[in-house]
């Protein structure tokens, strides 16, 4: 059985995560269309109550255990918002942090694996390690393992370090990663710091930062956006990058594979309105892969 070429191998690895970014994409708007039609339908229903039951536990014959609570109609429009206009963006955002993190653990595996020689002389192994393994491959394998459990405990500057001397590609060079380096930054303060700013958000933001120290990060559908845009844009600068690295003919049939725009222009969903009573900012769909790579070409082109 032929070794399938890395380039390719590659090249699936960047399509198929840029493939999720968009899926993150289409699930915001859905998310946010959702959320616009049930508060309509609450602010358009008779009742001045709404009476809505949710889990508070779960039982051992696997039934919920539930709880009723009444909801003025504004309050629960107003737990609506929150869910639109902030947890929605924060929870998309953890899911883009996430596809690219995977992806970039993805590259790195994928080339050391094929050449195993790129661990370097100094890389050890233990000997249990090795009395255990079955075959030389299992070895590097392992040996793969630890080095990507060592690259996710480095800050970004440090694993852009890593990536530079192990694949020749310098990550800060683009520079969607220096602005995905702060969007990580926020990901990390939600996960460990409820959403306030401190001093390790500051440093590793550097000029990008958002927030002060000790205030709240904005994260909101605008963000989202930025944020899903930047990690788009560094996943096709490394699509190029490793291209030019490692051919990849399925790379080259994509670009050169025709595609047609959308007959209709892609439409907002109806907007929400904020807490203040402003019109949000609409969500649009993004555009698919091949509408994208013919919008970056096209606007090469001029």
């Amino acid at each position: 059985m032929s070794t399938p070429n890395i380039g390719n191998v590659l090249y699936r690895l960047t399509s198929s995560a840029r493939n999720a970014l968009f899926d993150q994409g289409e699930l915001a708007q859905l998310t946010y269309g959702a959320f616009d039609v049930t508060a309509d339908n609450v602010s358009s229903g008779e009742s001045e109550v709404v009476e809505v039951s949710f889990p508070v536990g779960y039982r051992p014959n696997k039934t919920s255990i539930l709880s009723t609570r009444k909801y003025a109609k504004d309050e629960l429009i107003r737990r609506y918002q929150h869910l639109a206009f902030h947890q929605m963006p924060v929870n998309g955002l953890v899911q883009l942090v996430t596809i690219v993190e995977a992806l970039l653990g993805d590259v790195v595996r994928t080339v050391i694996t094929r050449y195993p020689q790129k661990l370097g002389a100094k890389r050890t192994v233990s000997l249990q390690l090795v009395l255990e393994a079955q075959t030389l491959e299992d070895i590097h394998l392992r040996a793969t393992d630890a080095l990507l459990n060592d690259l996710s405990y480095k800050s970004p500057n440090e694993f852009a370090e890593s990536f530079d001397s192990l694949l020749s590609i310098n990550l800060l060079e683009c520079p969607a990663f220096h602005r995905y380096i702060e969007i990580k930054a926020t990901r990390d303060i939600f996960i460990h710091n409820r959403g306030t700013a401190n001093d390790t958000y500051a440093r590793k933001s550097g000029s990008h930062a958002q927030a002060k120290v000790g205030r709240p990060l904005p994260v909101d559908i605008p963000y989202f956006l930025e944020s899903y845009e930047y990690c788009l844009q560094l996943t096709e600068w490394l699509e190029s990058e490793l291209h030019e690295h490692w051919h990849s003919s399925e790379l080259e049939d994509s670009r050169n594979r025709p595609s047609q725009l959308p007959a209709t222009p892609v439409e907002p969903l109806l907007e929400l309105t904020d807490e203040n009573g402003d019109a949000a900012a609409p969500v649009i769909a993004p555009p698919s892969p091949k509408v994208r790579r013919r919008r970056r070409s096209r606007k090469a082109a001029t």
